[in-house]
């Protein structure tokens, strides 16, 4: 709290007041003392006399104003001797908080400052919840609380409103084209057009026709004139998907088209301008490939501007609840079968497998349970055989069949002894037994452990087993 006060006696008397109550309190009795204090401690409430002899108190008050936004958000209480009620109105209308009245009534002042406190705190709250809000919904479809997605988002943010060239990493299934369609919906390109290639999918001729397009007669069943994904994305965002499986020879022309601004259709010579956001994905270490001579590395310097690294599944199983919940409403809304839930232990099943396909995996695995299930509860029966299988915990006793049951005793004495340390009293309580018991079958059994002898044992009231 800073205390803007010229009258000293007056400063001291409040300042010690608040500091009674808990509050940390700065006094300035000068406005240009004041304003200096306001804008070097970025206090939380700023308590201010509208007649200063230096400074109108209105300067602090719109000062303080023009802080909110800012970490600080200071909010500003006037104080006003009798005759200028007036200004303190025009102070409020201004900007400030509330006014009092000289001489302060302490039990008031007290009371205004809890009430400013709890402004304080609400309007902090608010900031916090529109912070994550942000952070959650900017980007539709991409869901996650987990460090690591909230790794991810964080990224997102600080390039989503740029043109920088974005490389997306990931394994297959984790959402790549997700990540690079919510950027270019949040980016300044959002009402031109989003263009995806896999290059993959397209073998080496074919591709360079899809990337640059191509002339009539350029090479056989070239019947007409075709614009490629270059052109088509002009002012857009162009999508390269699966990136590190393009071939050399196309790497090179894509190289150049990145770093001209230019492209050259295939059996043409004239060059055509183009703008163009690039975005590209891949499931590869394009590092290694670059070393095994697979990849330009001059290209991969020229994607990796900025690198997003999506974690896969397995490493993000805190998001899994929130994930099935959300493809469960969607495919409930498109099969025509609302009301439907997961059980716990549906989700327990789920937790524990592993997901090789990731979040499309999940996605595909929560559809067939809704599908396949007639109650609007989805049990664990409705997860897939396989997924039921992996994710089952192991049966601790399955092992023990076919042994006899000292085998098995001695078994379960001797693993609880290791697990607790070689803790006797620990290993008797949780086996159920007395202490003098549990000596009986370490001696029986022949179990290895600190040398005693049952007169070394406290004599302890229990049933022997």
């Amino acid at each position: 709290m800073l205390v803007i006060e010229d009258d000293v006696e007056h400063a001291r008397v409040v300042g010690e007041a608040l500091e009674r109550s808990g509050h940390r309190v700065t006094l300035a009795t000068t406005g240009a003392q004041g304003l200096s204090r306001l804008e070097a401690d970025g206090p939380d409430l700023v308590l201010t006399d509208l007649r200063l002899a230096d400074l109108d108190g209105m300067e602090v008050v719109r000062r303080c104003k023009a802080l909110r936004g800012d970490h600080a958000t200071p909010q500003c209480v006037v104080v006003t001797g009798f005759g200028t009620v007036q200004g303190a109105v025009v102070a409020m209308q201004a900007g400030a908080l509330h006014f009092l009245q000289k001489p302060v009534d302490l039990p008031i002042l007290r009371q205004t400052v809890v009430a400013a406190a709890e402004r304080i705190a609400l309007e902090r709250d608010n900031r916090a919840l529109r912070t994550t809000l942000d952070k959650t919904f900017a980007f539709p479809g991409i869901l996650g609380q987990t460090p690591a997605m909230q790794r991810v988002l964080d990224v997102l943010h600080q390039v989503a409103d740029t043109d920088a060239t974005v490389l997306v990493l990931g394994e297959s299934g984790t959402g790549k084209e997700l990540v690079a369609q919510a950027l270019h919906r949040a980016g300044p390109r959002r009402t031109r057009p989003f263009v995806p290639l896999n290059c993959a999918a397209l073998a080496e001729g074919v591709l360079e026709s899809e990337l640059f397009g191509h002339e009539r007669g350029a090479f056989t069943g070239a019947v007409a004139r075709r614009k490629g994904r270059f052109e088509a994305a002009d002012g857009g965002t162009l999508f390269l998907d699966e990136v590190g499986d393009m071939p050399l020879s196309s790497q090179a022309k894509l190289l150049r088209a990145l770093e001209s601004g230019e492209i050259v259709r295939v059996g043409a010579n004239d060059p055509i301008r183009v703008n163009v956001r690039l975005i590209a994905a891949t499931n590869r270490d394009l590092a290694a490939a670059v070393r095994d001579g697979r990849f330009r590395e001059d290209l991969y310097f020229r994607l990796r501007v900025v690198t997003v690294d999506l974690p896969p599944l397995r490493e993000r199983l805190g998001d899994l609840p929130m994930l099935a919940e959300h493809f469960l409403a969607m495919a409930a809304d498109r099969h025509g079968r609302p009301g439907k839930s997961i059980s716990r232990e549906a989700l327990d099943l789920l937790m524990r497998y592993r997901w090789p396909g990731n979040v499309r995996e999940l996605r595909n695995v929560v559809e067939a349970m809704v599908l396949l299930s007639r109650d609007p509860v989805l049990g664990p029966d409705t997860v897939p055989v396989y997924a039921r299988e992996a994710g089952a915990p192991p049966d601790p006793l399955k092992s023990l069949s076919g042994r006899s049951l000292d085998e098995v005793e001695r078994i379960l004495v001797e693993n609880t002894l290791r697990d607790v340390g070689g803790n006797r009293e620990r290993a008797a309580s949780l086996l159920g037994i007395s202490e003098r018991t549990l000596y009986r079958k370490i001696r029986e059994y022949g179990l290895s452990g600190p040398a005693s002898t049952e007169s070394d044992l406290p004599a302890r009231e229990g049933r022997e087993t």
